[in-house]
């Protein structure tokens, strides 16, 4: 297996100590997934140091090739000798990187600063950076972009059977029904939970806001879902094993809309469609939501585009965002996006939001190529079911 090349500028090491399980730049770097904390070191080849526990899978799992246990450092004597275990650790990486003739080292800005104080004490200088495998990881090779994908068609399925509850509901005094009791959101959430399961796949946080109350483009939602109601459902899908997320939202109703509904669904279905039509390699992402805010503002539609004081109607976010091992990473699809490249797999979500009205977001997940992209969400676009 080959080192990862990094860039790190002006030093001569990038290091970084974490778990995995919630750090996805360490879970990158190291293809190793950990709840405990270990230690990651990259100076031109990379290498990883692990509890003596985590040996045997780490040399199984990790995709690094030198695994270096903490015995091989003496850990246990260092910490018999200090009685503190964070005096010891910072012990065992000092003279790790000494072992390397190592002295100026990068690490990300979310380094422990306990740490990094303690290591500076022991003579190294310690040069907080933004992550050089952020970038890295914007650009997604085949194998990510199956995984993604694979979310995505779980995403769906588990979707479609959600949707066909709601639309299958029967109607008494305005509240949705199945078999005699209100339908809420909570048995959507439970029928997708089940669906994802069934593909080993899991969604934190699901969004399932009906109403009103769907003006807030993060409000989880509660309680009975309503007839001539848009419903709002966002859902970030992962595979369990690859890690990898996808990102999806589809508004919808059971009933019949207003005229306002039906014009702020038509007005962001084409903004997106706009948007998806200019997606290239090349093109910034302030260019693809400026192009949503554009259709947007000419069919009457406020936006927060250039705007300095709290906003809180109209369209009220940013386009979208790139996707991978975290929900939200780079590119940025707003206002100060940069140049997306071929590889980068980013959402396309615009909105709008009123609070007498309720709230309308429709999001796929395209993958940006050379000549355009290619959009890996398949699911239908109607609000009324």
């Amino acid at each position: 297996m080959k080192s990862m090349k990094l860039n790190i500028p002006d030093t001569q090491a990038f290091l970084m100590v974490s778990e995995s399980e919630h750090n996805a730049d360490m879970y990158y770097a190291s293809g190793f997934l950990a709840y405990d904390s270990f230690v990651y070191l990259n100076s031109g080849e990379d290498l990883i140091l692990i509890s003596d526990m985590e040996l045997g899978r780490a040399r199984k799992e990790s995709k690094v090739h030198d695994i270096i246990p903490t015995s091989g450092f003496n850990i246990m004597d260092k910490v018999r000798k200090t009685g503190d275990v964070d005096t010891a650790y910072c012990e065992m990486i000092t003279e790790l990187i000494r072992s390397k003739n190592l002295n100026r080292i990068a690490v990300p800005y979310n380094f422990p600063v306990h740490l990094a104080d303690c290591l500076r004490g022991a003579g190294l200088e310690i040069i907080p950076i933004k992550s050089p495998l952020r970038e890295i990881r914007e650009i997604k090779n085949e194998d990510e972009i199956r995984a993604i994908e694979y979310a995505q068609r779980a995403a769906e399925k588990a979707l479609s059977e959600g949707i066909r509850a709601i639309k299958n509901a029967d109607v008494k005094d305005g509240v949705l029904m199945h078999e005699n009791s209100p339908l809420k959101t909570q048995d959507i959430r439970a029928i997708i939970d089940r669906s994802l399961l069934a593909f080993n796949c899991e969604a934190p946080d699901i969004i399932i806001a009906c109403g009103r109350g769907s003006s807030d483009p993060h409000w989880k939602g509660e309680g009975e879902l309503l007839a001539d109601q848009p419903i709002v459902i966002d859902m970030v899908p992962r595979s369990k094993k690859e890690r990898y997320y996808s990102d999806m939202t589809r508004t919808v109703m059971h009933g019949t809309p207003s005229k306002e509904l039906t014009d702020m669904y038509s007005a962001v279905l084409d903004s997106q469609s706009c948007a998806l039509k200019k997606i290239k390699a090349g093109v910034t992402g302030a260019d693809i939501h400026n192009i949503v805010c554009d259709v947007l503002e000419e069919r009457g539609y406020k936006t927060a585009r250039g705007k300095n004081t709290e906003f809180t109607e109209g369209f009220i976010h940013s386009t979208g965002h790139g996707v991978g091992l975290d929900i939200h990473e780079g590119p940025n699809l707003g206002e100060n996006g940069k140049e997306l490249k071929a590889g980068c797999v980013v959402t396309v979500e615009p909105g709008l939001y009123y609070k007498k009205i309720g709230g309308v977001r429709l999001e796929d997940v395209v993958v940006v190529t050379r000549g355009g992209c290619n959009n890996l969400t398949m699911f239908e676009k109607n609000l009324v079911l």
